[in-house]
């Protein structure tokens, strides 16, 4: 089994501790609130005395910045620091100079399951960076999730994770705006949740609903086949939706927004393409 140093034990870092911890691994932990350690220190993990010790540091904070706060003006050389905190690409990517400046190596990541999916089936972390340091690591790594290494840029593990996240939050917000509507009407919300979840599952399909399958294509071919659905129709429907919930006295920020989209792609004369021809105006602001 490996040594690995956990900085950061917010409910994160904390369920990545105690997952190394039951893999069997040598676990040694640290956090600038000091007694955040204590309960992972009775369960059998070390106290660190400082941030850098070992050769593998996982970081589990808010933001880069406490990387940079936590680790200070120390030297890194050798080390390889797995940092799975929130940022943006660019951030993440001045963040592996910076590692570099100080004789380490920077394995960004985003991890895509929330503390209590950490080492449960499943789960899976997006990685990049150097892969021959990650392949050194994975061993360690897949007590944590699924390791997907996705390139050398250091900012592609967060465009993926930020993409991840962008449709599950989308998603989920739209499921509320309905069960919202239909909780206008007396509809409890279990009533909707069988149609949303058929709906999903013919979307991830390879059916004549598979639309992520679908619009990949089209994405990739730039062609949006509008014959039998054409964007016109959907930008007019969208207007619906959005009266519908108006009318119902409900909050119509993100509707607004969506119905903005589709008829600025409509007014742009791509109405008599299908749904897909929006990316061109998501590309183009």
């Amino acid at each position: 089994m490996s040594d690995v140093t956990v900085i950061g034990l917010g409910p994160m870092g904390s369920a990545m501790a105690r997952t190394f911890l039951a893999a069997g691994h040598d676990v040694t932990v640290w956090n600038r609130t000091a007694s955040k350690a204590d309960p992972l220190v009775a369960e059998g993990a070390r106290r660190a005395a400082e941030p850098v010790t070992g050769e593998l540091l996982v970081i589990s904070q808010i933001s880069y910045q406490a990387m940079y706060d936590s680790l200070g003006e120390a030297r890194l050389d050798g080390r390889t620091v797995v940092n799975l905190s929130s940022g943006t690409p660019a951030e993440l990517r001045e963040a592996a100079r910076w590692v570099a400046e100080r004789g380490g190596t920077l394995i960004t990541a985003g991890i895509m399951v929330p503390p209590p999916g950490i080492g449960q089936p499943g789960a899976y972390t997006f990685y990049s960076g150097p892969k021959e340091a990650l392949d050194r690591h994975a061993g360690t790594l897949e007590a944590l999730s699924a390791v997907t290494y996705v390139g050398e840029d250091p900012g592609l593990a967060m465009m993926f994770y930020q993409a991840q996240l962008f449709v599950f939050w989308s998603s989920l917000t739209s499921f509320m705006y309905a069960a919202a509507l239909l909780g206008t009407a007396g509809v409890r919300p279990d009533a909707l949740v069988p149609f949303v979840r058929e709906l999903h599952a013919d979307l991830a399909s390879d059916g004549p609903m598979g639309y992520i399958k679908i619009l990949g294509e089209e994405l990739g071919s730039g062609v949006y086949p509008g014959d039998e659905n054409s964007l016109h129709m959907q930008a007019v429907g969208m207007g619906h939706v959005v009266e519908t919930l108006r009318a119902a006295g409900l909050e119509t920020t993100v509707p607004e927004a969506l119905h903005r989209l589709f008829a600025r792609a409509d007014a742009e004369g791509r109405g008599d393409e299908g749904i897909g021809t929006v990316v061109e105006s998501i590309r183009k602001p």
